[in-house]
């Protein structure tokens, strides 16, 4: 029987009720002794990282996560986690984990005291894919599919299929007795396990994000840079364009800061096409940086890790290329 462990964080599948509102009360053991179907796939046993609602996931959690895989020679893990920052935490894992077994981050969207909860189901998941030796690598339990930690995005606030992998789709599905692999079961990517597990808990870098939009103006990336920043992501629309002033304000910052440019829209990469003062092709001539097909939440993971990694110049420059 495989060994996996549960790595409890918090978030909405550890959370009771109460007075002033929901909260992380429940500990990882309550987790595994309220799913007892948990027992067919792996032995598995709990450990206590951090206590937080998904919206106020704090780096020094997720480091502790990853000095726990580290740390075990258990066959495979699971992450119980808030939904809110759920996928940024599974990306992050897979920036600094260069691991052969399954982790596997997991919540939900109801507690389990709740009328229709996804909790027991997804646990269950997790675990079936911890305990399996065809997964390895970081991904991301839920709503009975799999999905590798760097495609994957809650979509919806609340619907309890919230987790999907747009434009690319899940790695697996599972049924009452079967998996199905749709692609390969390696949560792998060009930046996987690039950057120490110290990054993290020592991740002291400040980088804003900026959003452009219709006449928006430079004064906020100028503001993010003059108050310190040490890096920027700006969200653009479409291929990774900014408005006019935006586009000026990147000059400048460029000039004292790395700035990433990433794109509002849900699928698709970023690309250089457009001339004028925002348009892509003059970021990239200003010494902009491009995020690809990473959403903005998960650029900013990686180029604050990177800078808090001291990661700077062309090398730099080609975490990113």
């Amino acid at each position: 029987m495989p060994d996996v462990r549960v790595l409890s964080c918090g978030g909405t599948i550890a959370s009771e009720p109460s007075e002033t509102g929901a909260a992380p009360a429940k500990r990882g053991a309550e987790l595994v002794e309220a799913v007892p179907e948990l027992v067919e796939y792996a032995t598995v046993t709990a450990e206590e990282i951090a206590s937080y609602p998904g919206f106020d996931m704090q780096f020094s959690a997720v480091a502790a996560v990853a000095e726990a895989v580290e740390a075990s020679d258990a066959d495979g893990f699971v992450v119980t986690h808030g939904t809110d920052t759920l996928a940024d935490t599974a990306y992050a894992l897979s920036l600094l984990l260069d691991v052969d077994v399954p982790v596997v981050v997991t919540g939900s969207q109801r507690r389990f005291d709740e009328v229709g909860t996804d909790a027991p189901a997804n646990l269950l998941t997790a675990v079936r894919a911890a305990a399996s030796p065809r997964f390895s690598g970081v991904f991301v339990a839920f709503d009975d599919e799999l999905h590798a930690a760097r495609d994957v995005e809650k979509t919806h606030t609340n619907a309890l299929s919230t987790f999907k992998s747009p434009g690319k789709g899940p790695v697996a599905t599972f049924t009452r007795s079967e998996t199905h692999l749709h692609r390969t079961a390696e949560s792998t990517s060009s930046d996987s396990a690039s950057l120490p597990v110290a990054t993290a808990a020592d991740a002291s870098a400040t980088v804003p994000v900026v959003h452009s939009g219709i006449s928006v103006a430079g004064d906020e990336l100028d503001r993010a840079v003059d108050a310190g920043a040490d890096g920027v992501v700006v969200e653009g629309t479409g291929l990774g364009n900014v408005s006019r002033s935006l586009g000026d304000a990147v000059a400048r910052a460029v000039e004292s800061v790395p700035v990433v440019v990433s794109s509002r829209c849900h699928v698709g990469p970023t690309d250089q096409v457009y001339g004028t003062r925002g348009g892509g092709v003059t970021l990239r001539e200003h010494g902009a940086l491009f995020s690809g097909d990473l959403p903005t939440s998960k650029a900013r993971i990686k180029l604050l890790l990177a800078l808090s990694a001291g990661i700077e110049g062309d090398d730099l420059a080609a975490l990113f290329g």
